[in-house]
């Protein structure tokens, strides 16, 4: 039976592994970033996925046989979609940081990723108007003003950061243009992953009918993934070629020996920290039973929530006035207290529905 407090709690495993998945790039020495994305692509998009996927699920390749070429395609091509999303995202980190970049990207994949699969089935208002829907879509009117005041604690950081450089702090390494530019292209591509989701969900349903139970959601997601690793293997080997690095992933004498070992540790440890956000997400989706259409939103908000927590611990937070702070500290009880009423709207309606 569904229970949406656990499947809430398993969305918040799968937030913290999202927003520390690039964290590790801290860490990796005398490789471009180039070298870096290909190898977490890998391992984030292909191989983890592949690999969770035939451990889960019974009979992994009947249930790509008895589902639909349909389906499969189009899961597929929106993924390789949403991969130029993943590729903007992480550039988007090293022009406006953590913090901005999760607010930003992920507030708008949020809101997309939730209405446009409902607007696409016709289900808007039949679930706006069930039970306990009213409740899961003020829990979301809620998420989307905690994300707009993190916003604003952002932009008040920016401007903190200019004054600090304007009175002989550290150089402003902020580039906004550019930044907002990839942050935006990103929010959207990443709501079309969570459409990708949910046009493979049929994939997920035959799965559960081979018996993967709460892992059906990792047959669908090797589809969605599989197109992203697809748009970035091609577009990071023809960069890596053009400007020669490419062969960082196999010199092991140039890098040296420990640096590569580091390097090849934290980029696998990036693909297995991006890939268990989905792995969780799935759980967590089958665990809201009648209302999985409120896990994208509640997922992409504890997203937004856990960044801003690792921002602070990354220090991105320490020029910023006490207003800044403060600001930041109530957009993050906003976006604590829409999860609770989110959770509670879908047990709510699990609850009413069970009963009849």
């Amino acid at each position: 039976m569904a229970n949406p407090i656990l499947g809430t709690l398993i969305h918040a495993v799968g937030g913290v592994a999202a927003s520390t998945c690039y964290v590790p790039f801290q860490k990796v020495k005398k490789w471009s970033w180039d070298s870096y994305w290909i190898v977490q692509a890998s391992f984030a998009w292909f191989i983890f996925p592949f690999i969770i996927g035939f451990l889960t699920v019974p009979d992994l390749m009947s249930v790509f046989r008895d589902a639909s070429t349909e389906v499969l395609f189009n899961a597929t091509i929106l993924g390789a979609i949403y991969g130029f999303g993943g590729m903007c995202f992480g550039f988007a980190i090293r022009h406006i940081g953590y913090s901005l970049t999760y607010t930003i990207s992920i507030g708008i994949s949020a809101i997309l990723g939730t209405i446009v699969p409902l607007i696409m089935h016709g289900e808007l208002l039949q679930k706006f108007n069930g039970p306990g829907g009213y409740t899961i879509f003020s829990g979301m009117g809620l998420a989307l003003v905690g994300i707009i005041i993190c916003g604003v604690a952002g932009y008040r950081k920016e401007k903190d950061l200019k004054n600090n450089n304007a009175n002989g702090g550290e150089p402003l390494t902020f580039n906004m243009k550019k930044g907002l530019t990839l942050t935006l292209i990103a929010g959207v591509l990443s709501a079309v992953f969570g459409i990708s989701l949910e046009v493979g969900a049929p994939v997920a349903e035959i799965a559960g009918e081979y018996g993967a139970g709460n892992f059906e959601g990792n047959a669908n997601l090797i589809l969605s993934t599989g197109g992203a690793f697809i748009t970035n293997f091609i577009w990071f080997t023809i960069v890596g070629l053009k400007n020669n690095t490419l062969k960082e992933i196999v010199d092991i004498k140039g890098v040296g020996k420990k640096n590569y070992y580091l390097n090849l540790g934290m980029s696998i440890l990036s693909g297995a920290l991006w890939y268990g956000q989905f792995f969780f997400y799935g759980i967590g989706h089958v665990q809201m039973g009648a209302y999985k259409f409120a896990s994208w939103v509640l997922h992409m908000s504890m997203l937004i929530f856990f960044s801003y927590i690792v921002g602070i611990v990354m220090k991105e937070w320490k020029q910023v006035t006490k207003r800044t702070n403060y600001t930041l500290i109530f957009a993050l009880v906003v976006l604590v207290v829409s999860f609770i009423i989110m959770a509670y709207g879908s047990k709510l309606g699990t609850d009413i529905t069970a009963s009849h």
